[in-house]
């Protein structure tokens, strides 16, 4: 009777165990499919998803209960099936308006991590399976809790590669916008204003050493620092390369938030990996963004939002309602003259306000003159090199991650399709179908 029980005991566990392994099991029947960004798009494919990680492509449809009793068919055989799209410049942390500054006083630090666990579930609903923070307001840590929170599965969201943020005293997001007892209480939790080589190098390494993943510099002044002090360069050249070597020496990359020739110039020659918004690159910075190789993530869709927002009402404080201006009638055309140039680009919304709205920034770069195809590709293939994920993502490909969308329509002829994603899968999982 007791070895009676032990069988049926073990047969029961193993009946588990063997649903437990086909629970991940997805099979994709995909009408079109543009597995890599830049070739032509496939028909009648069949892609086989174990444990979260492409497994096998297949001409045709194949039979999905030959990969398991308890596999599930995914029909996509009316849809355009794609890889998750990325963006390379967010800020979940940030609700951008009027109320911001009354938002970091009254809000406490708990609900603004809630208020980031929602941007982050509606970017991924959007179809962006992947992200870099550029730059938490309520604090890295925060930032940090909910890149592992959802690396762990405890919330949903995308995957997010998490920046810090290092800025000179009175520069871009270092800036008084508030009582500055309010402002030193605020900032207390957290250090990463430097002044000098030497400190901008501590800060670097204290920035790595709580949780990096990248270092962000402010190399300008930006459009939305409360006070008239223009889009130059702020923060000092050796600045600049203690921060670079510092953190390259840590195995980090570096990206520079740049919006004048100058800054743009001096950050490129520092060695930086990345340039953010390069509204106003010349053909000076555009030899050095050939000559290093580093990327830019353009942002069209932030200078486009402040641009209107600026145009349409007064709620901006005045010096943002001036430079929102005139960067947002300049990203576009800047941008077309860049990509004609053969810049690299990487996709980037800096999007900090309407959280999920990302795929405009493609609508914005096809007004500009990128095709389909370059846009998707430089929101895929493109921005994994940039974030060096191309070894597990940016494409649909056996041992990659299954990060994989669908629209109704192709987005090859009508970039708009991108606004709609109909199926979000992340690393195996459906969020959105």
């Amino acid at each position: 009777m007791h070895r009676l029980l032990l069988r049926n005991i073990a047969a029961v566990m193993m009946v588990v165990a063997s649903t437990v392994i086909n629970a991940d099991n997805r099979v994709i029947h995909a009408g079109m499919l543009l597995a890599v960004p830049g070739e032509k798009p496939l028909t009648a494919h069949t892609i086989v998803v174990k444990d979260g990680k492409i497994v096998d492509l297949l001409q045709g449809y194949a039979d999905a209960h030959q990969f398991g009793s308890n596999a599930k068919l995914i029909d996509l055989k009316d849809s355009f099936v794609l890889p998750g799209l990325m963006d390379a410049h967010v800020h979940l942390q940030i609700d951008f308006g009027p109320k911001m500054a009354v938002d970091k006083l009254k809000m406490s630090s708990q609900l603004a991590q809630m208020r980031s666990a929602h941007h982050a579930k509606n970017t991924l609903l959007a179809g962006f399976t992947t992200v870099r923070d550029t730059g938490p307001v309520e604090g890295a840590q925060e930032m940090y809790a909910l890149r592992d929170a959802i690396a762990k599965g405890w919330l949903d969201g995308p995957r997010i590669i998490a920046s810090e943020i290092i800025v000179v005293t009175g520069g871009h997001r270092g800036e008084i916008a508030m009582r500055h007892d309010f402002k030193d209480l605020l900032d207390s939790k957290g250090d990463n204003t430097c002044d000098g080589p030497y400190d901008c190098r501590r800060v670097a390494r204290k920035a790595i050493t709580y949780g990096a993943d990248w270092v962000k510099i402010s190399a300008t002044g930006g459009v939305a620092t409360e006070r008239a002090t223009g889009t130059g360069q702020q923060m000092d050249s050796d600045e600049i390369r203690e921060i670079v070597n510092a953190s390259h020496r840590m195995g980090r990359k570096v990206t520079a938030h740049a919006h004048q020739e100058d800054g743009i110039i001096a950050a490129l020659e520092a060695g930086v990996d990345c340039i953010e918004h390069g509204s106003f690159a010349g053909p000076r910075s555009i030899k050095l963004f050939k000559k290093t190789g580093a990327y830019l993530v353009p942002t069209l869709l932030a200078g486009h939002l402040l641009g209107e927002m600026a145009a349409k009402n007064d709620t901006l404080p005045a010096p943002i309602r001036e430079k929102a201006r005139k960067v947002g009638s300049q990203m576009m055309k800047n941008f077309a003259k860049l990509h004609k140039a053969g810049v690299k680009l990487a996709y980037g919304t800096d999007t900090a306000m309407m959280h999920g709205i990302n795929a405009r920034e493609a609508v914005l770069m096809h007004r500009a003159g990128m095709s389909e195809m370059e846009i998707i590709k430089t929101a895929t293939i493109n921005t994994a090199e940039l974030l060096d994920l191309s070894d597990s993502l940016g494409t649909i490909e056996v041992g990659k991650e299954a990060d994989i969308i669908a629209t109704d329509a192709s987005p090859l002829k009508n970039i708009e399709e991108l606004l709609d994603v109909d199926f979000v899968m992340k690393a195996g999982k459906v969020y959105k179908h």
